[in-house]
């Protein structure tokens, strides 16, 4: 137990069937679902009914003689994607959540990776499908989830209902909870797409860690707005819900995210920096747009540290109000979140608390908790997993290795590579980090990122990165270490895209492309200034669209070089 850790109760469960099981009596009438019906109209969906639609498709899916087979899923965060995800891995096979972006090769390189059998999609993808089904004949089944076309899901449904009438095959299997029954696949940022294998072990010790960290009741609301096939999102938003008898609500796109948290007035949100970031803009936008409301606004936010959250919510009604009115925490992953927008947050009375995962940890290893947390810090230990640093230097900085029920079986027919990750247990992360006395973590950078000069030095370029992003003319970069052709010396490289909206509004028009170079190179100086000489960047890339980036917005480094 770590210094200030404090010991909460949680439910124990053994499986997700019988929390399910559980659920139907405990939350029977409860509203596990707002799900969506378009145009910013929701139909509450109860945990009896939920639970019903799950076994029933379960059913149908054994029926057709599907069990333990592998089945994909692609498609908006929905309530159709969230009953199929749970009656695969409750039971019917190996549910594969597959990534909406994907293009067609990528999805049948998956697909063909994982012999799925069943592939459950929207009608928003139907082109793609279409691609699919003429380059292979190993996917025998195709469930539209929202259209007519093929095999419609809600007729599936209703055939399923008709099985468990007489036959309750389905609902006798027993889970042998250290089975593959989740098969992500991950590229991150930086190579091929492998298999990430888990089992109901690895997600049942991620609910005992959230609920021990986090307040959560059967009164919570959960706004779902990251890709629901990312493990962030699958296990700290829904799966999270299902096990506190909360309610989960989905975003029906970034053009409605506005009218849609109002609507829904979620209390928890599972986010990436990048959203975070743009809310903080907005806010901070409307409330400079006249000089009182800007003066009075700073005021609040300089005697906001010294009250409580209540009196803090009360002040800033209205950006509490655009949020839906109940919002009490942001949970935020994927990369490092700026410590001024945390703040600021705070000061308006909502808390951010970053965490720390990958895919291969069911994600959360790290995690700040609600009643404990330190700004621009990757937490502690989350509850039952052990964490430790490895060759550490001399400035304390060491590799991220983690030990425990969330860290994967493997990757998918590939052996090699899940002995260069799992060590004597430890899973060695790729991720440098630091920690303090007092047991919080700090990330300082990505192990195959690092930038070692001919002279020794380590350069992290997460580091100078967070320090470019906190310019308000510099939207995002990215930083790589190269070296002249001529006198092979070492030298820092900035790719940068700028804040278009704010130099334009510094300029008065949007400036030319060498006026924006010219721009962009004087703030350089700027910060150049105040870094050390072997860490000053030397050289700028000036660039006019966004980095390519994953669904869970990282960088994609080997992309964008």
């Amino acid at each position: 137990m770590k210094k200030n850790e404090k010991v909460k109760e949680y439910r124990e469960i053994i499986d997700f069937k019988q929390m399910m099981a559980e659920n139907k009596i405990i939350y029977k009438n409860e509203v596990a679902f707002l799900k969506s019906l378009g145009n910013n109209k929701y139909e509450e969906v109860t945990y009896d009914t939920y639970t019903n639609h799950v076994n029933a498709i379960g059913s149908a899916l054994l029926d057709m003689g599907y069990k333990d087979a592998f089945i994909g899923v692609m498609g908006l965060n929905s309530y159709e994607w969230c009953v199929t995800y749970m009656a695969v891995f409750n039971g019917a096979g190996v549910i594969v959540p597959i990534d909406k972006e994907l293009n067609v090769d990528e999805i049948e390189y998956i697909a063909k990776e994982s012999k799925i059998k069943v592939l459950f999609y929207q009608k928003k993808h139907k082109e793609k499908i279409k691609g699919i089904k003429k380059r292979n004949t190993f996917i025998e089944k195709y469930v539209c989830m929202d259209d007519d076309m093929d095999i419609e899901f809600y007729k599936l449904l209703d055939e399923g209902k008709k099985t468990l009438e007489n036959d309750t095959s389905y609902l006798d299997i027993v889970i042998d909870v250290n089975e593959l029954r989740v098969l992500l696949f991950t590229s991150g940022t930086t190579g091929t797409a492998k298999g990430v294998m888990l089992c109901h072990r690895n997600l049942v010790a991620q609910m005992y860690g959230i609920s021990r960290i986090i307040e959560l009741s059967k009164d919570d609301v959960a706004f779902s707005v990251l890709p629901i096939h990312h493990t962030f999102e699958s296990t700290c938003g829904f799966l999270a819900m299902m096990y506190s008898g909360g309610s989960l609500g989905f975003c029906e796109g970034l053009k409605q995210f506005a009218n849609n948290i109002v609507t829904i007035k979620p209390t928890i949100m599972a986010v990436v920096p990048l959203i975070l970031e743009g809310l903080h803009t907005k806010i901070f936008k409307k409330a400079n747009s006249k000089f009182a409301t800007k003066i009075a606004f700073k005021i609040l936010l300089f005697i906001a540290p010294i009250l409580s959250f209540k009196t803090r919510k009360k002040l800033f009604h209205t950006v509490h109000d655009s949020l839906g009115g109940r919002i009490k925490n942001f949970i935020s992953g994927a990369s490092a979140i700026s410590v001024k927008v945390s703040k600021d947050f705070e000061k308006m009375g909502i808390r951010v608390l970053q965490g720390y995962g990958l895919t291969e940890t069911s994600p959360i290893s790290l995690g700040n908790r609600e009643y404990n947390y330190r700004h621009g810090a990757l937490g502690m230990e989350f509850p039952g997993v052990q964490v430790k640093l490895n060759d550490v230097d001399e400035k304390g900085i060491g590799e991220i290795l983690i030990k425990g029920d969330n860290v994967m079986l493997g990757y998918f027919n590939n052996e090699e590579a899940t002995n260069e990750v799992i060590k004597d247990g430890w899973f060695y992360s790729g991720d440098l980090a630091r920690v303090e006395k007092d047991g919080f973590y700090y990330m300082t950078g990505r192990k195959k990122n690092l930038i070692i000069t001919k002279t020794g030095k380590n350069i992290f370029p997460e580091e100078l990165e967070a320090v470019l992003n906190e310019n308000q003319f510099i939207f995002e970069s990215m930083v790589t270490g190269s070296e002249e052709d001529v006198t092979k010396e070492d030298y820092i490289q900035a790719h940068i895209v700028p804040h278009f909206d704010k130099i334009k509004e510094a300029f008065g028009r949007l400036p030319s492309k060498e006026e924006m170079r010219k721009f962009i190179e004087e703030e350089i100086k700027k910060i150049n200034k105040k870094l050390p000489a072997f860490k000053k960047i030397k050289k700028i890339v000036v660039r006019d669209k966004e980095f390519e980036k994953t669904t869970t917005k990282k960088i994609k480094r080997h992309k964008n070089k």
